[in-house]
């Protein structure tokens, strides 16, 4: 029997759980289908992690516009979705004479995009705010901040989910179809499903979801960056991101703090034509760290516990130039919104995005608010960020908060069992990774991945084989070694 719903958006990335939560407002039946088996797997979760200040996007465009509305939002936002969110500040560090009228221009093209607060500030205003920056001086953004982006899009699946929404996980799209009567029949691997309107906010899939739906044209370049994870013992020495000054296309490779104290160095900006390759390799990490170091000299091998890489999904145009945000409806598409070219500064800008997306919708539709929906949304709590009054609460109420499974984060038995229990039915390894730290610390699940393991397997009543890492075939066993 086939699902029946108002609205289908395809892809639950950022932007397309923002999309959902917004869409929630309204009295409509929603599904989300992702063809991953977990939200944030693509380039959601594969960034800098930064909330821009919007200063470095072109006058007039949706990523300028987007990008400040998000930024200056955020803090609430933040609040509403309870997610870890730091407004730190950037510096943009600079040593020429050119240099110093690149910044000028920056600070202009910032200021009529709506940014606050930008100004130029010397050497010894940067050493007081950054000690170990190299430059003679630089762009100061007090507004720009830094997010977790698994929590963030997770949040905003969680919520728009508490609010009604439901989620397809492993539903790839492989077909659409529209009848005579104006509904939708869109075919996935796990089956059919019937929909009046259909919202594209498929990413790297986008064109492909495009094309499907009718609207042809669009031209994709892939930008894959890689990133160096370095260990939080030089987590100190970095209180905000760091950046040199930007070219007209590419921001460079910059160092960057994360909200739970490692530190991030990259991306590099390699066009790649395979979508599904996050290999980093050697030279790449060693390009990485010769040439973050002008910024920051505190980066040694020793320090390295991951890395990883991203890709983003650019339009271009018939020259070959990176195009604005996509967000449209099109006659040859009827009851679609067709979101294209969603790269940074996307996850700053989702749910700016996300309400004109919606808005393309209500204007057509004119549905009625959901009188019920509820904002705000309650994470897991991390044990480790509390009081030592607070953790002997938490310990007398719940044992289980007495217990540390993963000892680098300092993640708990209780948070672990939380995670499992996950409101959208996540089940593998790097979704219990993602909704609390286990595993990201510096011995990369050395010590807890296999009591995890087990702990999924006999809470979800799962054969032993069945426990995945991430996607499908990443089975972490195959077989027992003995009975």
């Amino acid at each position: 029997m086939k699902q029946v719903y108002d609205v289908l958006i395809v892809g639950a990335g950022v932007v397309g759980s923002a999309v959902a939560r917004e869409m929630a407002r309204y009295e409509l039946k929603i599904g989300v289908l992702e063809k991953n088996r977990d939200v944030c797997f693509e380039t959601s979760g594969r960034n800098s992690a930064v909330i821009h200040g919007g200063f470095a996007y072109d006058i007039g465009t949706r990523k300028a516009e987007c990008c400040v509305e998000g930024c200056l939002e955020f803090d609430q936002v933040a609040k509403e979705l309870d997610i870890p969110f730091k407004r730190t500040g950037k510096v943009l560090v600079g040593n020429t004479p050119e240099d110093y009228e690149s910044l000028l221009k920056t600070i202009e093209i910032g200021k009529i995009n709506g940014s606050v607060g930008l100004e130029i500030i010397d050497e010894e205003r940067l050493h007081a705010l950054v000690p170990a920056a190299v430059g003679k001086f630089a762009m100061f953004s007090p507004l720009s901040g830094i997010v977790d982006p698994f929590h963030y899009t997770i949040a905003l699946a969680e919520n728009a989910k508490m609010n009604g929404v439901d989620f397809h996980f492993d539903h790839e799209v492989i077909g659409i179809h529209r009848d005579g009567k104006g509904i939708y029949t869109v075919k996935t691997v796990q089956g059919n499903f019937n929909t009046r309107w259909i919202v594209n906010c498929a990413g790297l899939g986008s064109v492909k979801i495009s094309e499907m739906l009718g609207i042809h044209g669009y031209r994709f370049a892939g930008t894959k960056g890689d990133y160096l994870i370095l260990d939080k013992r030089v987590g100190p020495l970095l209180p905000m991101p760091v950046y040199p000054v930007p070219s007209t296309t590419y921001m460079g490779i910059h160092v960057t703090p994360t909200v739970d104290g490692n530190v991030t160095v990259g991306p590099n900006a390699d066009y790649v034509e395979d979508f599904t390759n996050y290999g980093v390799p050697q030279k790449n990490m060693d390009y990485l760290a010769e040439d973050a170091s002008n910024l920051w000299p505190h980066i040694h091998k020793s320090d390295y516990i991951r890395n990883y890489s991203g890709i983003q999904p650019k339009w271009l145009d018939g020259e070959g130039a990176v195009k604005d945000f996509v967000i449209e409806a099109r006659e040859e598409a009827p009851n679609t919104v067709n979101l294209i070219g969603i790269e940074s500064p996307g996850l700053t800008s989702a749910l700016p995005i996300a309400r004109r997306a919606v808005k393309l919708l209500v204007e057509r539709e004119m549905p009625s608010l959901n009188k019920t929906f509820n904002p705000n949304r309650k994470g897991i709590v991390r044990f480790s960020e509390q009081s030592d009054e607070e953790k002997a609460r938490l310990i007398a109420e719940n044992s289980d908060y007495g217990e540390i499974i993963c000892r680098c984060e300092t993640v708990t038995k209780a948070e672990i069992l939380q995670a499992i229990h996950n409101p959208l039915g996540v089940d593998t390894m790097v979704g219990i990774k993602y909704r609390t730290r286990s595993m990201m610390g510096r011995c990369q699940g050395g010590y807890c991945q296999m009591r995890i393991a087990q702990m999924i397997q006999e809470e979800l009543d799962k054969d032993v084989t069945n426990v995945l890492y991430a996607r499908n075939g990443s089975n972490m066993f195959t077989g027992k070694v003995r009975e």
